[in-house]
Order: structure tokens, then sequence, then C-alpha cells
């Protein structure tokens, strides 16, 4: 197998109403069973979720959070409002957002936006992905497959990494369950975070700052899938997530 992965170079600054599939076929040539791999940066430029923070009005539980870290209150808001449930308040926001992703700070970025503006994920990261698909499939004729990224934090590690938000014709998980392992054995409890894997990859070329490259190809990854798949087959149940039990528990003893 050999894979490759590239930048697309020539990408403009992206604003509202921009057509990310056009703008991409125009720059390279795309192969059958390529994945594009997109910053939610642009994806979320591009359908116009971009918000002044001046237009925020804080409510009293959001100054409240604001007086323990170093956020303003309209920038908490805007955290809140965009969240399930807050994990943990400080020193840093961890939150599950209304997608069911557990991030910091709900995805919220103010950096690569203008000063003032504050830039949100795409409201639905899986249907931006198959709009996105489908129009780079009408474009090319190509089938291809679309992910759609931002950068994590890790528990228990220092750093970032590139995490997939959003797929299409891609599975969130490889199962591996039922296949042996090189001695034979049955393997039971193997689940591969593949597109989470893609994204990282792409995050090696992305780059951060003012260099960055919003879009990577991969290819080479025989992968692509005609199945419904969603980037939610990685959000672990509930009931089985000890971590998120654990902080409702040290939540409640602190209240």
């Amino acid at each position: 197998m050999k894979l490759e992965a590239f930048t697309v170079d020539n990408i403009p600054l992206i604003k509202k109403g921009d057509d990310l599939a056009e703008i991409i076929s125009n720059n390279i040539e795309l192969d059958d069973g390529d994945i594009a791999v997109i910053a939610s940066t642009i994806v979320a430029k591009s359908e116009g979720q971009v918000f002044k923070l001046e237009d925020i009005k804080p409510s009293e539980n959001a100054v409240r959070i604001a007086n323990k870290n170093r956020f303003t209150p309209a920038f908490v808001q805007v955290i809140l409002n965009r969240s399930r449930e807050c994990l943990v308040e400080s020193p840093i926001m961890l939150v599950e957002t209304c997608n069911g992703n557990v991030c910091i700070n709900a995805g919220i970025d103010d950096s690569n936006i203008e000063k003032g503006f504050i830039l949100d994920l795409p409201e639905n990261p899986d249907e931006s992905a198959e709009l996105i698909g489908k129009r780079l499939t009408e474009l090319t004729g190509k089938q291809l497959g679309v992910i759609i990224t931002d950068t994590n934090g890790r528990a228990f590690k220092i750093g970032q990494t590139g995490v997939a938000v959003g797929v299409y014709q891609i599975p969130a998980i490889k199962n591996w369950r039922g296949e042996t392992d090189l001695y034979g054995n049955a393997l039971e409890i193997t689940e591969e975070a593949v597109a989470d894997e893609i994204a990282g990859t792409a995050n090696l070329l992305m780059g951060e700052g003012d260099g960055g490259n919003p879009v990577i190809v991969v290819r080479g990854m025989d992968i692509l899938t005609e199945e419904k798949r969603t980037v939610k087959e990685m959000h672990r149940p509930d009931d089985e997530d000890i971590i998120k039990k654990g902080l409702r528990c040290l939540n409640q003893s602190n209240s």
C-alpha cells in the first residue's frame, strides 16, 4: 500500500457563500478514491458561521464562569449556547457540544478571524461534508470522500492533533472484531478511529498560524463506502463513559 498526502494550493481567503468544492476542484486534479480533508474554519466561513462578540448578551451564569477564567462573559456565553453540557468550568471550559462532541470551548475560535469576531464550527459537519462531497463528484465525476477536521487537545497528553468532526463516504470507525492477529488470535475489542487518523495525518500538512493549508488530499486508502456514515460513531455512549461520570460526580461534590 502506498499512502500520499498533499496540499491543495492557492486556496483564497474564504467568505460566506463561497463554493468550496469548486475552489478545490479548480486547484487540483482529483482521482477516484481520494479523500478531501478540509479544515472546519473554511467550511464555517463559507456557511456564514461568523459572529460579532459585541452582539452577544451574557447571562449571569456566563459572567460567573468568566470570572473564573480569562474569557470575556460574551465569549463564555457563546460556548454555553453551543453546548449540551458543561463538564469543566475552570481553568478550562470542557463541554459536550450540541452535536455530541466533547471538546474545549465547544470548538469556538477567535483566531484566523477578524478582531472582534468569533468563528463557530459548522452547524452540522456531517451534512456539510456530504454537500461538499456530492458537489465535488458533480464537478469532477470522481467518487470521493470528505473529512472535515478541527484541532483538539487530548486528555493526559500535551499538544493538539487533528480530529474528524464530519465525514462523508468515510467510516469514522473501522471494526476489527472477528479478524485475527499475526498469531491467529481473534480480535475482540479493536475499533480503529480511522477518520481521526486521517485527520491527524492531514494536520501535519495543514499547519497553524498564517501559513496554514486548509485543504489536504489523502490518496491511496481503499476505504470509501457508499453506506451512510457519521462522525457520531466515535462518540462513546454516556452509560459507557467513565470520564464523564467522574466529572459529573466531581461537579456534584463541589456544588
